[in-house]
């Protein structure tokens, strides 16, 4: 009797058996891990789309997780797209199409349309793949010329698959296919390690033999391939190669976007998949798979007849890219295949019936005891095993517990293949499966938490990723290009000319070039960095440009510093009061709050955990939290605030969430309410949706501190609005709110915990966060398998439109068309139903009755239609996981955050989404909207919102802090050394003394030993990596940071040559020089000289001691000068010497020479 335990093969002479469909996705891959162990060769598992092989290759893991599976994923582009995949999809692919000819047992899971696609001939990729081996010899040059050929990528940092990086002796590569990319080290021609390393932190993990690199494309990318390529271009179609940019790239060594369309051109013969496996595959047809691949055809068909007559970029017909249908059955028809029939399928009768069954909705809900009982009901009079299968192990643990509660106690196994083998009738494990089902034989059932929760999200889990400190954004120097303006304490801003090499007495020295009004130049050395800083403030272009030796820098610092000192004093008040307002330190109840955190159904990312932690601290401290959470639209920082309001509220305070739109309201309203449904919590909102009576009765039950949690737009800041025990204010998207309603919070800020979440952060709120007077955390890690939004400028044009809106359309997404004008928008509407017939289409803006407006919105949510043609009312909107394109019309007309803020609506999952903005021609723009547009397309790395931020500072200028008043000081001396004096305004204020300007200490020591200390451009020759190292090594604190720099050096770039190891002593001597007070040390050949502070922190009687005791050497040259005389030929000496002398004057030694290359 055929099962889904025994699921029929095709025998003998027979070649077909065809199969009902399974109730669930989840039965369907049991069955096709049960066929898979039987049959003795691969299975070629064919889907009718990329969700459907994603949910068949995880799901294979759980039910055979000895089984290979090999996935061979869709390009994600559409025919005909002029960009190419992204590289770690063609990582995948190549792997799989080398591994295939080998491969005698497992799955091979693929979407029928992919499937269809021509490839690369068998011998292609086994020819061009290579194994680097330790000590074996090589030659860069060689292998350089060899892996560009092969379509690597040579870049300054390794990140990708398919990038390499060439430095000194070292050879960084992240070949297709591997996990993780390689450091290759070599000692001349011979490799002498290779290790493996971590594309973000760039630091080595561990060693390995052997790595071998395939090609980083499906095709050939050398000299003969090119040559073969352009003759085929030019036999095919008639063009004129210097109009053809296709060919002029290929000409020039260039890879163009979307040549992936053009893969017959490279090749005599294309293959097919079918070509690379072995005659005894079995293949199996999914439901829907052909009809699947004519819809495809079709669709090929359509967009071909769109751009053949395009003579610039000529393209294939379709036959020449992809299997037609009828040539895809008549191929299967010749191997043995299964075929699973769907219930309307002619043939669905005779197909054999696996024997499953739906599993049966068993809702879990804590209110009221019947819904247990459906679950207990279910289990007593169920006569087989029951298996729950839970998303993660922390809703195992979550799930055990709510069980508990309700007392039934199932037994935990490690995993299905355990259950299986064991006896026990009611168990639990972790399988993130995507449904639940029944079997007849054996009588069995699989519960999910989709038959406990019908509407749980389900979370994968990804590797952390180191964020960006937000100090380094600002300071960072890498991202500075020749002309730049740049500031320099002491000398104003000027504009950035390179890094130079000069020769200064008997050395040579690197030293940054900076040029002034004028054409004077300054020459800073690379150890005095730290007085250097990216200039933001004004746009580049009107950045003031001053003279050297000139007044109106030192006036214009003067100024800013009497206005940073008016500033500090004013904040420092702010929090004095708040500081003594001592004693509202909430009592976190951990017993509590591990459950509520365990019901959290996704992985927190490592930097929403940091913040979740860093705000539970804050509430748990006596003084009142303020602190700003910016987080990228959709990273998760709602969760932070429903964790604090769970603890404030659970220890007895009140807690109202502010937002900006009455939707907004609503879904925050919802999301709290599901989040605190089993907690004896209660959470109200303040809406329009409500009746006056409704309000008031709401407001009294809230003054009488009935209410724990309220959810309301700015009406919660008005006079009518009392608290009986108000602990906790969360503002969110706080960039909407205007200055009137911020005064509010600010009188409100003394007395409450306040958190603000924000995706771009105002300039004002970034400036006090900034100067460390609200704490900041960023959450720059992006959810599991986020890709970054393409953004494209682009004027209109009604065939890409169409293109944008079928590309979404085609893999089952929604689009969002954003038209600001509501008089015209129901005309858009009608427009674009004309370009896209098969598009369903509604609209929605802020004139709609709210009734309606709601409805539109959840049936948009719900996937009732699938293009919104709306007015900014989505900017603050509901989350829709499914829409991953958005249209935004006349993009110049909008603020930055606001374009980033619209930008983040969509890509929330992990398919690659689309932001168009379109815009008029160029002339129609102001500077200030281009600038805008430039900055959103540069920036389309996910968690760009902060250095969004940062960047809006420079076009608009910093708000002053406190009040409404621009402030023109920040635009004057540039953002970074604004924020700078104001901390030293601050902290001389906390220390009780008045903040002096020209403390002429504050720049540290100035140690001159007349050696070569600079990093060699033969050991670093990318000059920004450089740039960036010499401000990090003159900006390290003290020699712990300087140690951790140094091995991370040996570790990227390979050992330290002399000058850079000197280089690091001097920056190890100038930090214990200048805790001592010294403000230039100064040795060369014959001796040199100490100058001091006039308060040093250094005993006189140990300098009367020195004279004393060796007059030769030592004597006193005027009242803050000491001379010494010694015989110092080299580095080694004057180094010793600089050290002991440090020793002498009572400051703790620098430690030898750091880390030894």
């Amino acid at each position: 009797m055929p099962s889904i335990l025994h699921p029929p093969l095709p025998h003998g002479s027979q070649k077909r058996a065809d199969w009902r469909a399974p109730s669930s996705l989840s039965a369907l891959s049991l069955a096709v891990a049960r066929a898979a162990g039987e049959h003795p060769g691969l299975l070629l598992a064919v889907t009718r789309d990329s969700h459907a092989a994603r949910v068949l290759e995880a799901e294979l893991a759980i039910f055979a997780p000895e089984l290979p599976v090999l996935p061979f994923p869709d390009w994600e582009t559409l025919p005909y797209d002029l960009f190419s995949p992204q590289p770690d999809i063609i990582s995948q692919r190549v792997a799989t199409l080398y591994r295939l000819p080998s491969v005698t047992r497992g799955v091979l899971v693929v979407p029928v349309s992919t499937l269809m696609q021509r490839l690369a001939p068998p011998g292609f990729i086994a020819g061009q793949s290579l194994v680097v081996e330790h000590g074996q010899k090589l030659s860069l040059e060689t292998e350089k010329r060899r892996l560009e050929a092969a379509g690597y990528r040579n870049v300054p940092q390794v990140l990708d698959p398919g990038d390499f990086a060439v430095r000194g002796a070292l050879l960084d590569i992240f070949p297709m296919g591997s996990p993780e990319p390689y450091r290759i080290e070599l000692f001349d021609e011979d490799v002498d390690s290779i290790r493996t390393f971590d594309p973000e932190t760039q630091r080595s993990l561990h060693k390995v033999d052997a790595v071998r690199l395939l090609p980083a494309r499906e095709f050939p990318l050398d000299e003969e391939a090119s040559k073969r390529f352009r003759g085929a271009l030019r036999e095919r179609f008639p063009i004129d190669p210097r109009r053809c940019p296709i060919y002029q790239d290929m000409k020039e060594g260039g890879t163009p976007a979307g040549v992936d369309y053009y893969l017959p051109l490279f090749f005599e013969h294309t293959a097919t998949l079918f070509d690379y496996l072995g005659t005894d595959t079995l293949c199996l047809l999914g439901e829907g798979a052909l009809e699947a691949a004519e819809a495809f055809w079709a669709q090929t068909g359509e967009r071909h007849e769109q751009r053949r007559h395009d003579i610039e970029r000529p393209v294939l017909p379709p036959a020449d890219l992809f299997l037609p249908p009828e040539a895809l059955r008549e191929t299967l028809n010749q191997r043995r295949r299964i075929e699973v029939l769907g219930r309307d399928h002619p043939r669905h009768e005779q197909a054999h019936a696996l024997g499953d069954a739906p599993a049966p909705a068993l809702p879990l809900v804590h209110k009221g005891e019947a819904s247990a009982a459906a679950l207990r009901g279910f289990l007593e009079s169920y006569p087989g095993r029951v298996l729950i299968a839970a998303d993660s192990a922390g809703r195992r643990e979550a799930l055990i517990d709510t069980l508990g509660h309700l007392g039934l106690k199932p037994e935990t196994v490690a995993d299905w293949n355990a259950f299986f083998a064991s006896a026990p009738r009611f168990a639990i494990t972790v399988a993130a499966l995507e449904d639940g089902f029944a079997l007849a034989e054996p009588a069995l059932c699989v519960l999910t938490e989709r038959q406990f929760h019908p509407e749980r999200a389900v979370g994968t889990r990804r590797r952390a990723r180191a964020g960006r400190d937000p100090e380094t954004i600002l300071r960072d120097l890498s991202e500075i290009s020749a002309g730049s303006p740049i500031v320099h304490e002491d000398h104003g801003v000027g504009r950035y000319i390179g890094l130079e090499m000069l020769d200064v007495g008997d050395q040579r020295a690197e030293f940054l070039c900076i040029e002034y009004a004028k054409g004077d130049k300054l020459y800073v050395p690379v150890a005095q960095l730290h007085l250097v800083s990216r200039y933001a403030g004004a746009s580049p272009e009107l950045a003031p440009l001053h003279s050297l030796g000139g007044e109106q820098w030192e006036k214009a610092k003067k100024k800013a510093a009497e206005k940073v000192r008016d500033v500090a004093a004013e904040l420092l008040e702010i929090q004095a009061k708040r500081q003594a307002r001592a004693g509202i330190a909430l009592q976190v109840d951990r017993a509590m709050y591990a459950p509520f955190a365990a019901q959290f159904p996704f992985e927190e990312t490592p930097d929403q955990l940091a913040a979740i932690e860093a705000v539970i601290a804050d509430l748990d401290s006596a003084q009142p939290m303020d602190r700003v959470v910016c987080g990228d639209v959709g990273f998760g920082k709602t969760e932070v605030a429903v964790r604090a309001a769970f603890v404030a509220a659970a220890a007895g305070k009140q807690v109202a969430v502010l937002v900006p739109t009455t939707l907004l309201a609503e879904q925050h309203y919802r999301n709290f309410r599901d989040r605190f449904a089993d907690w004896p919590l209660r959470v109200e909102v303040l809406s329009r949706f409500k009746t006056a009576k409704e309000i008031k009765a709401e407001l009294d039950t809230l003054a009488a501190g009935g209410i724990d949690v309220i959810v309301g737009t700015h009406r919660l800041l008005q006079e009518d609005v009392k608290f009986k025990d108000l602990g906790l204010v969360i503002v969110d998207e706080e960039q909407r709110f205007g200055v009137r309603q911020k005064e509010r919070l600010k009188a409100m800020r003394a007395q409450v915990h306040l958190l603000t979440l924000t995706a771009t952060p105002i300039p004002r709120t970034l400036n006090m966060a900034m100067a460390g007077l609200r704490d900041l955390s960023i959450i720059a890690t992006p959810p599991p398998n986020r890709l970054a939004v393409q953004t494209l400028v682009t004027q209109w044009d009604p065939a890409q439109m169409r293109e944008a809106f079928q590309r979404e359309l085609a893999r089952g997404g929604q689009v969002y068309f954003l038209h600001n004008e509501v008089s015209d928008i129901e005309r858009v509407a009608r427009e674009l139903g004309e370009l896209v017939p098969e598009a369903r289409i509604r609209v929605a803006h802020g004139q709609m009755p709210e009734r309606e407006l709601e409805q539109v919105m959840l049936d948009f949510n719900r996937q009732r239609f699938n293009v919104l043609v709306c007015t900014t009312i989505i900017e603050s909107g509901i989350d829709i996981p499914n829409a991953n394109t958005i249209v935004i019309d006349r993009a110049d007309r909008f603020g930055l955050a606001q374009l980033h803020q619209l930008r983040g609506r969509v890509g929330r999952s992990h398919h690659r989404a689309w932001a168009y903005l379109i815009v008029p021609p160029d002339k129609a723009m102001t500077p200030d909207a281009r600038k805008r547009l430039e900055a959103i397309a540069s920036l389309d790395e996910l968690g760009a919102g902060f250095t969004l931020a940062t960047h809006d500072l420079e076009i608009r200028g910093a708000g002053e802090l406190l009040g409404e008043g621009q402030s023109g000081q920040i635009a004057e001396v540039g953002f970074s050394l604004y924020t700078e004096l104001l901390e030293r305004a601050v902290r001389s204020i906390k220390q009780g003394r008045i903040p002096d300007l020209d403390d002429a200490d504050r720049h540290g020591a100035e140690v001159e030993l007349h050696i070569p200390a600079l990093i060699p451009d033969d050991y670093l020759p990318d000059v920004h990596t450089r740039l960036t190292l010499y401000k990090r090594i003159a900006s390290a604190p003290d020699a712990e940071a300087l140690r951790e720099l140094q091995v991370e050096m040996i570790d990227r770039f390979g050992l330290l040559p002399d000058p850079l190891k000197n280089l690091f002593a001097v920056a190890e001597l100038r930090n214990a020089a200048t805790a001592l007070g010294v403000r230039k040390l100064e040795l060369g050949e014959r001796g040199g000289r100490i100058r001091f502070v006039p308060q040093p922190k250094i005993d006189p009687m140990t300098i009367i001691r020195m004279i004393q005791g060796q007059p030769r050497v030592f004597q006193m040259d005027g009242p803050d000068k000491l001379r010494l005389k010694l015989e110092l030929p080299g580095a080694t000496e004057r180094l010793a010497a600089a050290r002991d002398l440090l020793h002498a004057f009572g400051g703790k030694p620098p430690v030898g020479e750091g880390v030894r290359g």
